[in-house]
């Protein structure tokens, strides 16, 4: 049990005092566990559904697009899907891309790179944190020092606008010092299960503040990776940030309700809530998803001859489709053969075609239509 000394919290002061994990276990009740065990159903069904894909880094690299765009939203940062597709797709170069979308590709990096990186040192640490934050921010930096006295304000849209809510250790020692415990409770056995392990580990990241920005992206990429770890998901694509973009109010509330109240019942079952909603959802996509990609290679292998299943499979890789894609999976090099190939897949319907300017795009509607559900 965690016996350190519980100091009060001022929102003005640098919360040095945030109490080191583990809680204590009274925190977790019979509610808690009746929804824990909602939750850990829902997410044991979609860790089985992604073995039915038949390359699940596909659907990483399909749905974490919505994802990216609904985290950073969480954090007011906004692109719109055809910017974020024509990006993913090479249509346009990344320098090309708009503020909001580099951002929103650059969380998307940073999934994989926190993703590749679990899978070669086998554990999370600070390290890793410190790696993803560095892939959104594109920068160097590690722990914020002293002197960039980060605080949590309002939004410009909330009440008393610009006022502090929150402000977080301040320190470089502490704040390392806070990380070690935070990933040493997440790595130990203990009372608790893993999934309530994610929603404590969750609050503690952000309460603790360790990056001079990118904190929110960070710590949500830092729950997949968690999840993986401790083999309650083969690959990260349980993507809490739709669910948390809908319900935003309540997520920074419960957030405070554990620094001012202690109120971690809220939080909890809140984040128990995200797990379970989001798990169905996603199960719901990967079922349609699978359903739509036999529909359309039972469709296009009866009317193109070279239609593979591996190019039906690359098409649903990601929403906007480059022709050189195409021709590097059918290995076709001449361009007036591989044109020919794309006004086939338009004419049978499996591609649409726009043009926008002298750009050319060529875009599989049924799987935007999956992920936009």
């Amino acid at each position: 049990m965690n016996t350190t000394k519980i100091v009060k919290f001022d929102r003005n002061i640098p919360f040095n005092g945030l109490p080191d994990l583990p809680p204590s276990i009274d925190i977790i009740d019979k509610e808690i566990l009746l929804k824990w065990g909602y939750a850990s159903r829902a997410l044991a069904e979609l860790n089985k559904n992604i073995l039915r894909i038949p390359n699940p880094s596909m659907l990483i690299n399909t749905i974490s697009l919505q994802e990216a765009q609904n985290s950073t939203a969480i954090e007011n940062i906004f692109t719109t899907e055809d910017d974020l597709y024509k990006a993913v797709s090479d249509t346009i170069k990344e320098e090309y891309a708009s503020p909001a979308t580099k951002e929103v590709l650059k969380y998307r990096e940073a999934l994989w790179k926190g993703y590749s990186t679990l899978l070669k040192q086998k554990k999370l640490d600070t390290s890793v944190a410190i790696k993803m934050f560095q892939q959104i921010k594109n920068t160097r930096q590690g722990i914020r020092p002293p002197q960039s006295q980060v605080v949590i304000k309002r939004g410009q849209s909330e009440f008393k606008a610009g006022e502090i809510i929150y402000t977080p250790p301040r320190g470089i020692a502490l704040i390392e010092k806070k990380l070690t415990n935070l990933f040493t409770f997440l790595a130990a056995k203990n009372d608790f299960d893993p999934l309530l392990k994610m929603a404590i580990g969750h609050y503690q990241f952000e309460a603790i503040h360790p990056f001079t920005d990118g904190n929110g992206r960070t710590g949500r990429i830092l729950n997949q990776l968690y999840l993986v770890e401790q083999n309650l998901l083969s690959h990260p694509v349980l993507y809490l940030s739709n669910y948390i973009i809908k319900n935003k109010d309540d997520y920074y509330n419960h957030l405070a309700g554990v620094t001012q109240r202690k109120a971690w019942k809220p939080w909890i079952m809140y984040m128990l809530n995200a797990v379970e909603s989001t798990s169905k959802i996603t199960n719901q996509k990967i079922d349609e998803m699978l359903s739509q990609m036999e529909a359309t290679h039972k469709h296009a292998s009866k009317k193109l001859k070279w239609y593979s299943l591996e190019l039906n499979q690359t098409l649903f890789s990601q929403p906007y489709v480059r022709p050189q894609l195409v021709g590097k999976v059918c290995r076709v090099s001449s361009r007036t053969t591989l044109t020919k190939y794309m006004q086939q897949l338009v004419k049978i319907g499996v591609l649409s075609y726009r043009a926008d300017g002298r750009d050319v795009y060529y875009i599989n509607d049924d799987l935007i239509r999956i992920l936009q559900s």
